[in-house]
């Protein structure tokens, strides 16, 4: 099988595959339409974000038999199309839902203990302890959206601190030791923290707005490790002023770029959440350790191997 990889991933992707003798070509700068152009080449395409594969795109690839995505989301892929045509899709999630579940505990700790802000302080002769009295985890109930991968390697951690974790889920059952299912409403009624571990579509764009937010019987944390536009960026910043939102961990924004390498900052919104005390951002690194580059790589390579034996 010929295969076409359109993004740096993990070095061991390539030494795998050649020595299982598939065939395969880099290209991590051609344009779309050069892409386009000699998609129906290749039987496999194994990318990240940098090119939309859209109707246009895959009607073009011919011969495609699978489209492989090093990471969890698949939003840059017309889904229904691919299923169409009979392209296989393949996704990651196992390989970084460990360092998306310990980013978010961290951008807790950091918040809720105004960590970044006393270091800060210290560190410019401010010595303040009333000030900074932190909140503890301990004890909170932590709501979480979504229960696949990223949700269950959350609630996980986060029962080890003595949280108590419930979720709401499309799909039914998924209870286990870590966390509760219940219905969203039951949610909204009892989290404390909001925790976000979902993909991108239709239904879940701008799930988090004003009316869901006012929902929320608790003033509460959130916590964004999923995608930007899960959430109205202007329904948080109004929830935020207001006291609603006692703080914001982001790690996505709405103003992210497709590819996720770069942010439109020409927003007042933002740069609302820039300046506040109250909002951790990081750009998008979530699921982004170095062992996770190692882990997504290898899923994907095994997932490959699996659907295309020898």
């Amino acid at each position: 099988m010929k295969i076409l990889l359109l993004d740096k991933n993990h070095p061991l992707i390539t030494e795998q595959l050649l020595a299982k003798n598939f065939i395969l070509e880099e290209d991590f700068t051609s344009s779309y339409d050069e892409v386009c152009n000699k998609i129906d080449d290749y039987d496999g395409i194994i990318i990240r974000s940098r090119i939309p594969l859209d109707k246009n795109f895959l009607e073009k690839a011919k011969n495609l038999k699978f489209i492989a995505r090093v990471g969890a989301g698949m939003e840059n892929i017309d889904i229904p199309v691919a299923e169409k045509l009979g392209i296989k899709l393949i996704n990651s999630p196992e390989g970084n839902r460990d360092s998306v579940a310990e980013h978010v505990v961290g951008m807790l700790l950091i918040l809720m203990n105004r960590l970044f802000i006393a270091s800060n302080e210290v560190k410019n002769g401010i010595w303040l302890r009333e000030e900074n009295r932190g909140d503890e985890l301990l004890g909170k109930t932590v709501g979480l959206i979504g229960y696949g991968n990223m949700g269950k390697a959350t609630a996980k951690r986060l029962s080890g601190f003595g949280c108590k974790v419930i979720f709401h889920d499309i799909l039914p059952n998924l209870s286990d030791e870590f966390a509760t299912q219940v219905s969203l409403q039951e949610l909204k009624e009892k989290a404390e923290v909001l925790s976000l571990h979902i993909p991108l579509t239709d239904e879940t764009h701008y799930l988090i707005d004003s009316e869901f937010i006012s929902e929320m019987k608790n003033d509460f944390y959130f916590v964004n490790t999923a995608r930007g536009k899960n959430l109205e960026t202007k329904s948080l910043v109004e929830a935020i002023k207001s006291g609603k939102v006692k703080g914001a961990c982001l790690d996505v924004l709405e103003y992210e770029k497709s590819s996720f390498e770069n942010l439109e900052m020409n927003n007042k919104d933002l740069k609302y959440l820039l300046d506040s005390e109250k909002v951790i951002v990081t750009p998008h690194i979530a699921g982004w350790t170095h062992q996770s580059k190692e882990k997504l790589a290898q899923v994907i390579v095994d997932k490959i191997l699996f659907s295309f034996p020898e």
